[in-house]
């Protein structure tokens, strides 16, 4: 489920990504049991995906980074997200927004949540995983977005 009410934005560039393919024959590169799942952004050979400019910060939205919630994944800049997204495997309370007034202090926008099939993500959390190249935590067995598709109410 979206929540294009609290993250419109966020949304509309995720939608984006999904409605465009790209998300499609990309992994979960970075999987760590207990705190999350991310994929989005990089292929099995793990380069990256080419993406889109990036999109403004709404970690302001009320939206807290449950267990369960999807949220943007972005670099040290609050304002990086693109592509890459990750599902909360934890209550990760430590990535809401704080302040604006320092980089730090952004948070991680949520603008999702998984309503079904949750033991999908249960058992990519348990996955092993290890080093490649540069990269931790990435599956050892690749674990693929096959399809994405938007739903309709």
């Amino acid at each position: 489920k979206l929540f294009d009410d609290k993250a419109p934005e966020t949304t509309k560039n995720f939608i984006l990504y999904a409605e465009a393919g790209k998300y499609n024959g990309t992994i979960f590169h970075r999987v760590i049991k207990d705190f999350m799942i991310q994929g989005g952004g990089h292929l099995p050979d793990l380069s990256e995906i080419a993406t889109e400019s990036p999109v403004v910060n709404e970690s302001n939205n009320g939206l807290s980074n449950k267990k369960g919630t999807i949220a943007m994944a972005r670099t040290a800049n609050p304002h990086s997200a693109s592509s890459q997204f990750f599902i909360n495997h934890a209550d990760n309370d430590f990535l809401n927004f704080r302040t604006n007034q320092v980089d730090e202090g952004w948070g991680y926008a949520v603008f999702g949540e998984v309503i079904g099939g949750f033991e999908t993500v249960e058992k990519i959390a348990a996955t092993e995983t290890g080093n490649a190249g540069f990269h931790q935590d990435v599956p050892l067995e690749e674990i693929s977005i096959l399809d994405t598709k938007i739903a309709t109410e």
